[in-house]
């Protein structure tokens, strides 16, 4: 006969967390921190349920020296710590939507688990390019522990007096990540990427910098071709052609050319996916079926500068996503996704590389109208010792709204991209970027912060004072337009562009009859090394009566965009 409690009580909610890492575990988690009495089981069909993906590169490297770091829970402290029931290399098989089960296979068996709510996280799988020979035991992956596992055995195999060889397929985080891991190693790599500039979400302008430094480091660069096949040879190492007809002989090949939502159980059950494949997700990341959520890689986002959806693989989405799913599991308010704004960073040897928001090429594609405005400033005052160039680009609205940023330099970009990170998530514009007020010492910034100079900029060009070319462009102002180059003679005689009329800066007053001769009627495309003095002679100009713009980003983008056009004197390096 039941007890009075017991005939009251309300039995305990069943839910069910598909695969585990960052948003599966958030999810579980944060579940339990709610739901004390509620059954929660986490099926993650790998050995390793909660393990630091972004940390595999750096044991690679040997960076982060215990493997065992890597993974931050098991089972068992996951058991004792939030009383989680999670069950390793156990791999759902199928949904019944109506009966409200999950099949099971596991190394015990095939079973049947029932759920009132059920949330997948099943994360992403590596796409397999079509390459030739991808089976060779010479080709890895680098997403998972077991994955780490083969590489590094793979490794270890090769004979420690020779000189060891890596190419790495796709130049896109983490393929540029294993290159410096792997030559951390002191093998020799070769860097294989299908577009024309390394790190494809980064902007063309700022490119070049991260290949200059890997090249400084010895990789070996080859862009705009791709793998053809991947053949044994005969010491029983790898040779890989590439369609420009390149071999490239490894003894380990990684390929990392994205990632594919790992969706097919979800598409199996009859969910909703989104054109991409993705699994397509309301405001509570709840599916087309209201007992079934989803999180992480696997689900469809919207980009919160272009509205376009598809998935965004970041483990700070995902993690968000699992604190959602899970307050909607358990039937509390949730605070509504925010649109994602793709925020990433890299390191490239002694260079970092970030992103947020949405790049020149993707406003272009989803036709939003933007200004682009370029720096080069110090990452703290350039009176205190060491301070490094951050080279910035950010793009901003007619109405000054920012879109997007990107950031490249050796010091000082984490903390920009961030500011800019947070600048977008707040709607800030040109103008509030402009009273940004900003930690400021000597050691770690300048009065006017980069993020305040972008500001300051912006303003001007949105304004019309400080009319702009770029780079891009050059070919056109070429031949329609005088270019006035305002550096110092020294520096111009080291390069510059042809036809370019050269008057420094502090000159310019003295001579502008001379500059307006030399125009001819003609407008004048008005370039220093940096934007700083051009500005300067831009407005001078202007105020003269003389039709004048400014080269966004000055000689740095220039010739870091066009090389071709660089006209270096016989006599330069004599």
């Amino acid at each position: 006969m039941p007890t009075p409690s017991s005939a009251t009580s309300t039995p305990s909610r069943r839910i069910v967390v598909v695969g585990g890492v960052a948003g599966g575990m958030s999810a579980a988690a944060r579940a339990r921190r709610l739901d004390e009495d509620a059954s929660i089981v986490v099926l993650e069909q790998s050995p390793y349920v909660s393990f630091a993906n972004c940390g595999l590169p750096y044991h690679l490297s040997g960076e982060i020296e215990r493997r065992d770091d890597l993974l931050l829970h098991t089972p068992e402290s996951l058991a004792a710590s939030l009383a989680l029931d999670v069950r390793t290399r156990s791999r759902v098989t199928t949904i019944d939507r109506q009966a409200r089960t999950v099949t099971v296979a596991s190394t015990d068996g095939e079973y049947d688990l029932p759920y009132d709510a059920l949330l997948l996280a099943p994360g992403a799988v590596a796409v397999r390019p079509p390459v030739d020979g991808l089976d060779h035991p010479a080709v890895h992956t680098l997403r998972t522990i077991p994955d780490l596992d083969a590489l590094v055995a793979r490794l270890a195999m090769r004979p420690q007096d020779a000189p060891g060889r890596a190419v790495v397929v796709g130049a896109g985080f983490i393929g540029l990540e294993a290159v410096e891991a792997l030559t951390a190693r002191g093998l020799q790599v070769d860097l294989v990427e299908l577009a024309d500039h390394v790190l494809p979400p980064l902007d063309p302008e700022l490119a070049p910098l991260l290949a200059d430094e890997l090249r400084s480091h010895g990789v070996g660069l080859h862009l705009g071709t791709s793998a053809r096949d991947v053949a044994p040879a005969d010491d029983g190492t790898a040779l890989v052609t590439l369609s420009d007809g390149t071999r490239l002989a490894a003894d380990v090949v990684v390929v990392t050319v994205g990632v594919r939502p790992a969706s097919d159980l979800a598409r199996a059950a009859g969910l909703a996916l989104g054109p991409t494949g993705a699994i397509r997700v309301d405001h509570d990341q709840r599916t087309s079926d209201p007992h079934v959520f989803a999180v992480g890689d696997a689900v469809e986002v919207t980009h919160a500068v272009t509205a376009r959806t598809g998935p965004v693989p970041l483990a700070g989405p995902a993690n968000r996503q699992g604190r959602r799913a899970a307050d909607a599991m358990v039937g509390r308010r949730t605070t509504p996704q925010a649109p994602v704004l793709g925020t990433a960073i890299v390191r490239v040897f002694g260079l970092t590389a970030a992103v947020t928001g949405a790049s020149q090429a993707a406003l272009v594609q989803a036709a939003i109208p933007h200004e682009v405005v370029r720096l080069h400033g110090g990452h703290h005052a350039g009176y205190f010792p060491g301070a490094e160039q951050v080279h910035l680009v950010a793009s901003f609205a007619p109405d000054g709204r920012l879109l997007g940023a990107q950031a490249v330099g050796r010091e000082g970009v984490d903390k920009r991209i961030d500011v800019l990170a947070t600048a977008l998530r707040a709607g800030m514009t040109a103008d509030d970027l402009a009273e940004l007020e900003l930690a400021y010492a000597p050691p770690y910034g300048s009065a006017k912060d980069p993020v305040n100079m972008l500001g300051f900029v912006a303003q001007n060009v949105l304004d019309g004072t400080l009319p702009q070319w770029h780079a891009p462009d050059a070919d056109a102002v070429l031949a329609s337009s005088l270019v006035l180059d305002v550096r110092s003679r020294a520096e111009f005689d080291r390069g510059h562009l042809d036809g370019a009329l050269n008057v420094p800066h502090t000159e310019l007053r003295a001579r502008l009859d001379e500059v307006r001769a030399a125009a001819d009627g003609r407008p004048v495309a008005v370039h220093c090394a940096s934007g700083v003095r051009s500005y300067l002679a831009t407005r001078v100009l202007l105020q003269s009566g003389t039709d004048a713009r400014n080269l966004s980003g000055g000689w740095l983008t220039l010739a870091a965009v066009r090389p071709d056009l660089v006209r270096v004197p016989a006599t330069a390096g004599a």
